[in-house]
């Protein structure tokens, strides 16, 4: 038994780092006053979307979801609608994005600040924050003011 568990976990590590591509997922949110759920990150600079990594037996729907709650403290409803695959080389050679829009969303409280959440708030799509990053401001133009769609992100 001990060793079964020693080589499982020496396959986890061996394939986390040789495994061709990682896969996150990343949500355009809005409430219903058309605001867009934002994040602020305490290892991060500027407001970016709410999302992260998909984790092994979850697709990315469900991944988006569960990010979403994580880090907004908002329950995604409805079913998220799949907006496009992106190539994140700025993170790695190896790391794509799936977006998602959500339009029916229940939102469960504030959600309180802590070790990797700054903050979480909804915003108008016209008074967006001025330090709101770059790929963000590229996929609300794409989502929502028909912007040519990138393969990057």
């Amino acid at each position: 038994m001990r060793f079964e568990k020693s080589f499982r976990r020496l396959v986890h590590v061996w394939s986390r780092f040789s495994r061709p591509m990682t896969l996150g997922a990343r949500g355009v949110v809005l409430d219903g006053q058309d605001r867009i759920l934002l994040v602020k990150h305490t290892y991060a600079s500027g407001w970016l979307l709410p999302g992260g990594g998909v984790e092994a037996g979850e697709t990315m729907a469900q991944a988006v979801e569960r990010e979403v709650r994580e880090e907004g403290n908002v329950e995604i409803a409805g079913a998220p609608e799949f907006f496009g695959l992106y190539f994140n080389h700025k993170a790695s050679r190896r790391d794509h994005v799936g977006l998602f829009v959500a339009r029916d969303v229940r939102v469960l409280g504030p959600r309180p600040p802590d070790w990797e959440i700054a903050a979480a708030e909804f915003f108008p799509l016209n008074a967006l924050p001025g330090d709101t990053s770059a790929a963000t401001l590229a996929r609300i133009a794409e989502v929502f003011q028909g912007a040519q769609r990138s393969a990057y992100w």
